[in-house]
């Protein structure tokens, strides 16, 4: 009986401090509460972001595919033509417009765009031939 009483005495102050203890925050991490609440507002906000989804317009995909079928003709045109002034610097810009197009394209279409220099014939060559995976002709 006295072990009972002993043992009692010892471990029910030092559990009720214990659970104490785990409820007052330590300087280091924000209350428990708090982070519950963030958790939840984040759950929140992802279900409102994937609610906001933008409408598919055609009309802006055969825009954009008008436009890249021009620009790609342009560039056709520039590096055919050898007598061109300042045609190297024409090229380039040319090229610059084109992969910002594809890129759009890209976005429109799913497609992972990845970063790359400005200019990067692989992607170049890669979006192209995602978007023709997916349909895309220009």
């Amino acid at each position: 009986m006295t072990w009972a009483l002993l043992l009692i005495t010892s471990v029910a102050p030092t559990a009720l401090l214990c659970a104490v203890w785990a409820l007052i925050p330590s300087p280091d991490e924000p209350p428990r509460w708090r982070v519950a609440l963030a958790d939840a507002l984040e759950a929140v906000a992802q279900r409102l972001r994937h609610r906001h989804v933008e409408p598919y317009d055609p009309f802006r995909t055969l825009a954009v595919q008008e436009r890249l079928g021009a620009v790609a003709d342009h560039v056709r045109h520039l590096e055919g033509d050898e007598r061109l002034f300042a045609r190297a610097e024409r090229i380039i810009a040319s090229q610059l417009a084109y992969d910002q197009l594809l890129a759009e394209a890209c976005r429109m279409a799913g497609v992972e765009v990845r970063p790359a220099a400005a200019g990067d014939a692989q992607e170049r060559f890669r979006e192209e031939v995602e978007l023709a995976a997916r349909g895309w002709t220009w």
